[in-house]
């Protein structure tokens, strides 16, 4: 049986995943994981470096799965490939290389931009999570009706300490997955919403700028389109047990990478 590990993002635990969970095939075993800091490991301190959170991780992000990290769990379950034993594949959902974008021209967030909310997360911690909520759900063909699933499934408070969440804050500024995609010990596939406003449109410059989207969807396709966002999953996953069979990647050799 094939198995998903699938990983939230930052401000928000595991229960993003669950209007996911009912679309999925049941042939799949899927697993939810907390980020330490998170939902129900809320009472665990957040890992300032890869080195720690790897080790908090290591039982969770098994070598025989797909890894799905969406949004700063993309980031972050790319960044632990130096510090792990690679998956089967890992897919990125609505994310790249980094988070933020030096050409405003192709949407995304800039640095500044970036800095400016993290200004006014260290003002009023709880009001820049709320705005950051509304921000990431801006892209969805509903916007209050997908805020509105939001909250049913995460409540009004985050779901995580505001140390936590200033951890999660500095990892988005930091974090460069450049070279780690350019030469990447799985195959990565990135998936975005086709009106993301958080991820910048792909560089056709770059040698991995070929990207899957989700046509009617922003940064949350899990909330707003569930079902052709787990078709897509259960399709890479049931690929992957076909391939594993047959002793070859779960994805394309020549699929590039970060794509």
């Amino acid at each position: 049986m094939t198995r998903l590990v699938l990983l939230s993002g930052w401000g928000i635990d595991a229960r993003i995943w669950q209007p996911l969970m009912t679309s999925l095939p049941a042939d799949i075993d899927v697993s939810t994981p907390d980020w330490p800091g998170y939902g129900t490991r809320q009472g665990t301190d957040t890992p300032e470096d890869l080195t720690t959170l790897a080790r908090a991780m290591a039982d969770d992000l098994r070598q025989d799965s797909l890894w799905v990290g969406w949004s700063l769990g993309g980031l972050l379950a790319t960044a632990l490939l130096k510090h792990l034993p690679a998956p089967k594949s890992l897919v990125l959902l609505g994310m790249r290389e980094r988070f933020t974008t030096l050409d405003a021209a192709r949407g995304g967030v800039t640095p500044s931009a970036l800095a400016t909310f993290n200004d006014a997360f260290q003002h009023n911690p709880l009001a820049a999570w709320r705005h950051f909520l509304r921000w990431q759900l801006s892209g969805e063909p509903s916007p209050r009706h997908a805020h509105r699933q939001l909250q049913a499934l995460i409540g009004k408070e985050p779901p995580a300490t505001y140390a936590s969440l200033a951890i999660g804050l500095d990892w988005l500024e930091r974090l460069d997955n450049t070279g780690i995609c350019a030469s990447p010990p799985c195959p990565i596939l990135t998936v975005t919403g086709e009106r993301d406003p958080l991820t910048a449109i792909a560089d056709p410059a770059s040698a991995h700028h070929m990207s899957r989207s989700i046509e009617q969807a922003g940064h949350c396709p899990q909330l707003s389109q569930p079902q052709i966002l787990a078709g897509r999953l259960a399709a890479l996953a049931h690929e992957h047990e076909i391939n594993l069979h047959a002793d070859t990647h779960p994805l394309p050799h020549g699929e590039p990478p970060c794509t």
